[in-house]
C-alpha cells in the first residue's frame, strides 16, 4: 500500500494524552506515514509545534477554530505570519464558519475567517476551512476573497452540500474525505465526491472523532485513515493503491511545504 496521508487530525486533544508515540506507530504500520496535527485556539500552538518536532511524519497548522471565535479576541494576521515561520507549520487553520451551534456569533466568525485568509495569501500556505450549516455564508466569502487576491484552500471533513462542493472546486480548491464518508447513510456525499476531480480529493480523520466503520462509535486515531482510504477507492473506482497515490500527491501539491521539508 502506498504511503496515505491523514491531512488533518489533533493529537493535542486530552483523548489522545500520553499515547502520541504509539498513535503515530500504529499509523505507520496502517501506512499514514504522514499527519498534520491542527491546533484550534492559539495559546496551544507551543504543544502542537513541539508534538511535530518530535515526530518526522508529523506537522502541524494554526488558527481559531470558528466555535471559538466568540471567545476570544480575532487574531491579527501578524501572529499567524510568525507561526508561519515555524518549519513543519503547513497551514491557516483550522477556521471557517459554524452556525450549528454558534450562530449567535456569526459575525465575529466571518471576521476571523477574513483574517485567516489574508495569512493565506500573506504567507503562501493552504487555508484549513471548517463549515458547517453556513453553505451559502461561505460561498459567499470564500469566492469575493478569491477574486480579491488568490489563495490555496482545503474544505476539511467536507459533509456539506452540492452547491459548496462546486463551488470550492470552481475556486480550484480542495476537498477533504472524513470518516463520515464511509457511514452506510452517506450515499449523497460519496456521490459528490465521486464527481469531484480525483486531484482534489484529500483523506483525513479529524480524530479523536468520526472514526469510520468498523471503528464507528469509538475514538479515532490517524491509522483509521486507511478504511476511509479505502472506501475512498470505491468511490472512484480505483484500486487501494492507486487512490492513496493519487491523494497522497494532491497533499504534495497543497501542502508543498510539508512536502519540501526534510529532517535536519
Amino acid at each position: 500500500m502506498p504511503d496515505i496521508v491523514d491531512s488533518h487530525c489533533h493529537l493535542d486533544f486530552p483523548d489522545f494524552a500520553g499515547e502520541i508515540p504509539d498513535l503515530v506507530a500504529r499509523a505507520a504500520e496502517a501506512g499514514v506515514t504522514r499527519m498534520v496535527t491542527i491546533c484550534t485556539r492559539l495559546d496551544t500552538a507551543p504543544d502542537v509545534a513541539a508534538i511535530a518536532e518530535a515526530h518526522d511524519g508529523v506537522f502541524w497548522a494554526a488558527g481559531t477554530h470558528p466555535m471559538r471565535a466568540g471567545k476570544e479576541p480575532v487574531v491579527p494576521v501578524e501572529r499567524l505570519e510568525a507561526l508561519a515561520g515555524h518549519p513543519k507549520m503547513v497551514g491557516i487553520g483550522e477556521t471557517g464558519l459554524d452556525y450549528h451551534y454558534t450562530a449567535d456569533t456569526a459575525a465575529v466568525q466571518q471576521d476571523s475567517l477574513r483574517v485567516h485568509i489574508e495569512a493565506a495569501r500573506r504567507t503562501g500556505l493552504p487555508l484549513i476551512i471548517h463549515s458547517r450549516d453556513a453553505d451559502d455564508d461561505m460561498a459567499r466569502i470564500l469566492t469575493e476573497e478569491h477574486r480579491a487576491g488568490g489563495y490555496s484552500c482545503v474544505m476539511h471533513c467536507f459533509s456539506s452540500g452540492r452547491a459548496l462542493a462546486e463551488a470550492a472546486l470552481d475556486l480550484g480548491f480542495y476537498l477533504s474525505m472524513s470518516g463520515i464518508a464511509a457511514f452506510p447513510k452517506s450515499t449523497e456525499l460519496r456521490e459528490i465526491f465521486a464527481a469531484a476531480p480525483l486531484d482534489r480529493v484529500l483523506v483525513e480523520t479529524d480524530s479523536p472523532y468520526l472514526a469510520p466503520p468498523p471503528h464507528r462509535g469509538k475514538r479515532n486515531e490517524p491509522a483509521y485513515t486507511a478504511h476511509t482510504a479505502r472506501v475512498g477507492a470505491e468511490v472512484f473506482g480505483l484500486s487501494e493503491e492507486e487512490f492513496a497515490a493519487a491523494t497522497s500527491a494532491n497533499f504534495d501539491r497543497l501542502f508543498s511545504k510539508a512536502a519540501a521539508w526534510r529532517p535536519a
